[in-house]
């Protein structure tokens, strides 16, 4: 079968997708403001999602300490060595709430990173109570110059784990921010975490048939990884048996059953996450890199003979 994806892949690859709209490779430079979150400044809440550690996912250029274009700088220089490949970039704001300020201190930031030749568009990770008409309004007006997307952390469908995990927002604030962000005329994407404590298999397989419906471009998955010097970290200490972390075999199994209900427009950005071994607190992978676990995802919807949205509800 040749799926429409191209390459004859068996789902909505990320790297395939900017090869279509941009016709080369296109790769993200992370870029660490200081922005906060509601529900870290007392706004909120204090003490933030139970699970967060940004330091885990941050790449040694990526430091508030230094300006927008020097990150950038040290960014590419940083991809240039590991991405030869790579010539024009995204800015990637990814710590924290990114829409997290009034708009004239966003302009600014977002305006500095658009500033340098080879940055393309922007990539913003945010809460979806951290949005607004103006804001929208300005990403719209943006989006007819650059590539621009707004990243949603979902990370449940059930507001019940929400709850738990110090979130402070419910999934209908997602559902509406996603909806909004599209009916404005930008790109949406979203984040969902499997295997948050108190969600069964069966619940977090339904989650595909729930997020179809939802006019995403973008999704990026994530198995539950317990970070040091967190709330989650000291739960999972004390409690272990609340916790039913995946294995890496299960997972693949997971996932390919997750992937088959999934909406095939959807783009899957990241099946996993993949952070350095000593910020874990709990199981872990290994030193498996992310490449690997695409391969051992491919072969298993390959030796099914299953693909992106096979079982879809419609």
């Amino acid at each position: 079968m040749i799926f429409s994806w191209g390459h004859h892949r068996r789902f909505n690859a990320y790297s395939n997708y900017f090869r279509k709209i941009f016709g080369e490779r296109v790769q993200k430079l992370s870029i660490d403001v200081g922005f906060t979150c509601p529900n870290r400044d007392g706004t909120l809440a204090t003490g933030g999602c139970t699970y967060c550690n940004n330091d885990a996912f941050n790449p040694s250029y990526c430091n508030p300490g230094k300006s927008i274009k020097q990150q950038i700088r040290e960014g590419i220089e940083f991809h240039k060595w590991r991405y030869k490949k790579a010539a024009k970039y995204l800015a990637y704001f990814q710590p924290y709430s990114n829409t997290y300020a009034p708009q004239k201190k966003l302009k600014m930031l977002f305006n500095e990173a658009l500033s340098h030749p080879d940055v393309i568009g922007l990539v913003i990770g945010t809460r979806p109570d951290c949005i607004d008409k103006e804001k929208l309004e300005y990403f719209r007006k943006l989006s007819d110059d650059y590539y621009i997307i707004l990243e949603y952390g979902i990370e449940s469908c059930y507001n019940k784990t929400l709850e738990r995990i110090n979130r402070q927002h419910t999934f209908e604030q997602s559902v509406e921010a996603i909806e909004k962000t599209a009916k404005a005329g930008v790109r949406t994407g979203a984040h969902i975490i499997f295997g948050l404590p108190g969600e069964s298999r069966e619940e977090m397989l339904n989650e595909a048939n729930i997020i179809s419906s939802l006019p995403l471009n973008n999704i990026k998955f994530h198995q539950l990884q317990i970070f040091r010097n967190t709330p989650m970290a000291n739960e999972y200490r004390e409690f272990p048996e609340r916790f039913n972390l995946f294995g890496l075999d299960e997972y693949i199994h997971f996932i390919v059953d997750f992937v088959e209900k999934l909406n095939p427009q959807f783009v899957i950005e990241r099946f996993a996450g993949e952070v350095p071994p000593r910020f874990l607190a709990g199981q872990g992978w290994g030193l498996i890199r992310n490449e690997q676990i695409i391969e051992k995802i491919e072969l298993e919807l390959s030796q099914r003979d299953t693909w992106q949205g096979k079982l879809m509800i419609h």
